[in-house]
């Protein structure tokens, strides 16, 4: 997993409340688990005026003109601005991934589902939560600048805005930390394996009959 530091990005924005995780990736693509290819699928179902398909080229589909972020102004956006309970509904990590896959790197939002914001932080993405009223204030700075970006900090845990105001926001050191060295669960277990190997040496030594069974 790569880790996270800063970031600085053009903000999209998707300004509705209760973003589902069907909403972000329809349950038809749930049958890889690659982790990658899911970008193009993306709020599959606001994003395009057809249904989209595993495995579709994404090319040549008809985009939604009244979908936002398939205005021009906000192509390449890596920072998301939503609004509360962001990523409820069903507990597929495939959220994320899509997120991820798409380029953005940070979400930042009232609030989200608990899954959903603990599995952001597994797949490289920083969910940051501001109040409501900051969230308004971003937004409204947004629509007026084409080009918005922000600056988001997790070392200072800070979102600074184009016209220089400070965000800061909570955030817990467990995983702050994880995610500002890029691990996972795996990548923390792997920290430990030497000590697991070593272990396992003084364990067949002990028990030598179990790892005989084993064998």
């Amino acid at each position: 997993m790569k880790a996270f530091t800063q970031h600085r990005g053009l903000v999209g924005p998707m300004d509705r409340a209760n973003i589902d995780t069907d909403m972000i990736i329809p349950k038809q693509f749930l049958k890889s688990i690659k982790r990658s290819g899911f970008g193009p699928n993306l709020f599959d179902e606001l994003r395009y005026l057809d249904h989209g398909e595993p495995g579709q080229d994404c090319t040549d589909r008809p985009l939604n003109p009244d979908f936002t972020l398939n205005e021009p102004r906000y192509r390449g956006a890596s920072i998301l601005l939503a609004q509360k309970n962001f990523g409820c509904g069903s507990s597929r990590e495939h959220a994320p991934w899509a997120l991820e896959d798409y380029g953005f790197n940070v979400v930042i939002a009232p609030s989200y589902a608990d899954i959903f914001y603990n599995n952001c932080f597994k797949n490289g993405v920083l969910p940051v939560i501001l109040s409501e009223a900051e969230v308004d204030i971003l937004f409204l700075e947004l629509e007026g600048a084409e080009g918005y970006e922000l600056d988001v900090n997790l070392v200072n845990q800070t979102v600074t805005s184009d016209s220089g105001e400070v965000f800061s926001f909570a955030l817990d050191q467990f995983r702050k930390q994880c995610l500002l060295q890029g691990l996972d669960e795996i990548g923390l277990t792997l920290i430990q394996a030497e000590k697991i190997r070593q272990y396992e040496v003084e364990r067949e030594k002990a028990h030598p009959w179990v790892y005989g069974a084993i064998k």
